[in-house]
């Protein structure tokens, strides 16, 4: 199961727009709202990358990266898990042709 954000995304759009449009201080919205000034910065700021007006990683390009990563973990596991059978595999036959000869 993935990570869920606390807040949803059009509470945090709100939040944004009443710093960007109406001018309000992250505090003066964070006390409105029962949020932390903390989370309404990081949400500005991510909204200025996602809109182009600063850099960084998108929101979107932030997602399909988590997803690549988390794919390319399963896909490591399982590797490891083919390793780790190869290698009792190779042991079990090795012992069997010694034990022959």
């Amino acid at each position: 199961m993935g990570y869920r954000r606390p807040y949803p995304e059009e509470f945090r759009d709100k939040a944004v727009r009443l710093v960007t449009d109406m001018g309000m201080s992250y505090r003066q919205v964070a006390d409105d709202l029962g949020c932390s000034a903390e989370s309404i910065r990081l949400w500005v700021r991510q909204a200025e990358v996602d809109t182009g007006d600063r850099d960084g990683v998108t929101s979107a390009e932030r997602e399909r990266l988590q997803a690549e990563n988390a794919e390319l973990k399963r896909q490591n596991r399982r590797l490891v898990q083919e390793r780790e059978i190869l290698k009792a595999a190779a042991a079990f036959f090795a012992q069997e042709t010694n034990g022959s000869r």
